[in-house]
């Protein structure tokens, strides 16, 4: 934008919840600004910002691909592309979910995309980039959004709470962005629906609750037991935790993410990648120190399997139940005798 030197289209591919959309209405705005700040962004004040931020900008066309996804849809868009702008420079396009559009329809776009009016900007945003011919691809800029960040997340919901005056854990917010899985439109829903379940005091354990969510202490408790060969403990808690309505599948799934983030402890280099809580790092640092790397390797070899045979067994419980048994049985000094 500082340089003058914009891309007729551009495309914006990612996760769900990113802010693909966000960035292309905020691009859109900022390339019309008739006062244009030195650091390249938009003034917030002139008869384009203003108009754009009540809602009635002209030059600003959104289109949901989802659901205008035919020939005759792009053909009235094709249409619009003709006429010249009212106010500032350009007239921008954003079509959503353009993975979305039939072959025919982005045949019947392509023409215009090649050869677009000086005054016209696409943006194009998409979840599924593969599914985009390679003829519309070679003719777009592309930025690609990565998922956001946990810490990022629990910091931004931090903020959030503190200005609508939410007192909030910081390990529940660690859980809601967990949840979230790197999308940050989903961990402010998940927020707001259990802010509206708990009130303005956000507990950790009013937080795993509503979500459903395996309390973290169950898998330090259940990796002791295993590193223990306690057979009996091991089996209790289980059966502690299908009690209280966890499903099995998730609990060997969130097991071999433990152990993960177990193995990830062993070094100091690795440690960036645990993301948690200060106080929660030091629980897995003190875990990680009784468990032999060969171990952690081995039961997460073992849970694995258990994961991929769990649709197909006609008993999963026993699925689970022999596997935690083998873990529990896992004998380090047999092995390496076998293997010498």
């Amino acid at each position: 934008i500082q340089n003058n030197h914009l891309a007729q289209a551009f495309l914006f591919c990612g996760p769900r919840g990113v802010g693909k959309t966000t960035c292309a209405r905020i691009l859109a705005k900022t390339i019309n600004c008739l006062d244009l700040q030195p650091n390249g962004e938009a003034c917030d004040k002139c008869e384009s910002c203003t108009s754009f931020n009540d809602g009635r900008s002209l030059n600003i066309y959104e289109l949901d691909a989802a659901s205008n996804n035919s020939v005759d849809d792009i053909r009235q868009l094709i249409d619009q592309v003709s006429f010249a702008p009212q106010l500032g420079k350009y007239k921008v396009y954003i079509i959503d979910e353009v993975h979305m559009l039939s072959t025919s329809a982005f045949n019947a776009f392509l023409k215009t995309l090649e050869e677009p009016p000086r005054h016209a900007i696409f943006i194009l945003a998409t979840t599924e980039k593969h599914k985009i011919i390679p003829t519309i691809l070679s003719r777009c800029q592309i930025f690609d959004f990565n998922r956001i960040s946990l810490i990022d997340i629990a910091q931004h919901l931090q903020s959030i709470a503190q200005s609508e005056g939410v007192t909030a854990e910081t390990e529940a917010l660690h859980i809601i962005a967990q949840k979230a899985d790197g999308g940050l439109r989903d961990a402010l829903s998940i927020f707001d629906l259990v802010v509206s379940f708990s009130g303005n005091n956000l507990t950790y354990k009013a937080v795993i609750e509503n979500l459903n969510v395996l309390d973290y202490d169950y898998y330090f408790k259940i990796t002791d037991y295993m590193l223990a060969a306690d057979i009996k403990n091991t089996l209790l808690t289980l059966n502690d935790i299908l009690k209280h309505g966890f499903d099995a599948h998730i609990f060997v799934n969130g097991l071999a993410a433990h152990l993960r983030d177990l193995m990830v402890c062993k070094d100091i280099d690795t440690l960036t990648l645990l993301e948690t809580t200060d106080g929660v790092k030091e629980r897995y640092k003190t875990q990680a120190a009784k468990a032999d790397i060969q171990w952690i390797l081995r039961a997460m070899d073992l849970l694995s399997h258990c994961d991929v045979n769990y649709k197909m067994a006609k008993n999963q419980r026993l699925l689970v139940e022999l596997t935690l048994m083998q873990v529990c049985s896992i004998d380090l000094s047999a092995e390496k005798k076998k293997l010498n």
